[in-house]
């Protein structure tokens, strides 16, 4: 992204923050950073700490889970305007659940854990918001493995 206000209208397309206010999304993409991966990189690694939340801007990521008897599955897939990494935000003693690699060139925007919370703290209204969409989301995962 060139700069705050092309994040800002990318943003206002992710599901996690469309209802979000135009004052608040131009927070959220003050603090967003992006960074590129090649096919294979690993954005985030199962096991790692998590400290960071990524939106996928452009290419392909897989979640890969390795399970105890050492089999992985690809248990999900990424493509633009999806995200990752949410609980890390909220929990600062998880591990990654699983590893996100890049499965064609991928652009990311990616926000810390301290700056998701700066901004969380500072509009009571955000935080609400995005906990009750995160809360959908987990609901929704939880669904789908009954």
């Amino acid at each position: 992204m060139a700069n705050v206000d092309q994040t800002k209208v990318f943003l206002s397309k992710v599901p996690l923050f469309s209802s979000l206010k135009d004052r608040q999304l131009h927070r959220l993409a003050d603090r967003m950073i992006e960074r590129t991966y090649a096919p294979g990189d690993q954005i985030v690694r199962q096991g790692q700490g998590g400290e960071g939340f990524f939106v996928v801007v452009s290419g392909k990521a897989e979640a890969i889970r390795e399970r105890s008897d050492g089999e992985k599955d690809v248990v999900n897939t990424f493509g633009q305007t999806d995200f990752f990494g949410e609980l890390a935000l909220l929990d600062a003693e998880g591990l990654r659940t699983a590893t996100i690699r890049a499965v064609e060139p991928t652009a990311c925007l990616v926000i810390t854990r301290w700056d998701f919370l700066t901004v969380l703290r500072a509009d009571a209204e955000m935080s609400m918001e995005i906990l009750q969409k995160m809360a959908r989301r987990l609901r929704t995962a939880l669904e789908s493995i009954q």
